[in-house]
């Protein structure tokens, strides 16, 4: 089949919003969105089609304006991100690491839920739904954080960021003072550096292993 420069155009434009709908993060699926309606707008100034290139100027607009609001983060750009404590033996946390627990163990594969008074688990949200989980154990005046999961729609929306950073009031009103995390997996490990943690120059066993964010 020969497509002409428009078709072809056209047909990379389809193609791009079909990929758009696939996907799971919500960020993603704005980009891949954003680049089929600049496609699409450039489709319809070829051949010439007003209502294509106006709709799609829109769209583009549109995407623009989430994505600026995602990438910023914080209630000031109108998302609102909050954390709450909530009971290690929750119910509802335990549901919640049990549906998730394939997406967990593919970045901390040795997680279970910690037991004891010592553990601690705290509930992250986003425009007041469940985004997410932080649950650890406390030692002293540090929170060793087991478990640090966001959801995949969430997870390019700088959540972990908005955390340790605007968010870590949380950890320093119960009087935490340092954080620590293990990065088992690559992949794990870039996302707390990308957040602030650095390795430990503790001389312990597995300590090349751990990160440590100070407060």
């Amino acid at each position: 089949m020969n497509l002409s420069g428009p078709e072809f155009i056209g047909y990379l434009a389809s193609a791009l919003v079909i990929a758009a709908l696939t996907r799971t993060s919500v960020v993603r699926l704005r980009m891949f969105s954003l680049a089929g309606s600049i496609t699409f707008t450039i489709y319809g100034s070829l051949i010439g089609s007003p209502p294509i290139i106006i709709t799609n100027t829109a769209i583009a607009i549109i995407n623009i304006w989430f994505l600026r609001k995602e990438f910023a983060g914080g209630s000031d750009h109108g998302i609102d991100l909050g954390v709450s404590h909530i009971r290690a033996d929750s119910p509802f946390l335990h549901d919640f690491v049990d549906f998730h627990l394939d997406d967990i163990h593919r970045f901390q594969p040795n997680f279970t839920i910690p037991e004891g008074d010592e553990a601690v688990a705290l509930l992250l949200t986003r425009d007041g739904l469940p985004a997410g989980m932080v649950i650890g154990r406390r030692v002293g005046n540090t929170l060793k954080i087991d478990l640090d999961y966001v959801l995949s729609r969430y997870r390019d929306s700088r959540l972990g960021r908005w955390l340790y950073g605007e968010g870590a009031e949380v950890f320093r009103a119960d009087g935490y003072t340092t954080l620590s995390s293990s990065g088992l997996s690559d992949t794990h490990r870039k996302y707390l550096e990308s957040v602030g943690f650095k390795p430990t120059t503790e001389p312990t066993a597995g300590a090349q292993d751990t990160l440590q964010l100070q407060l």
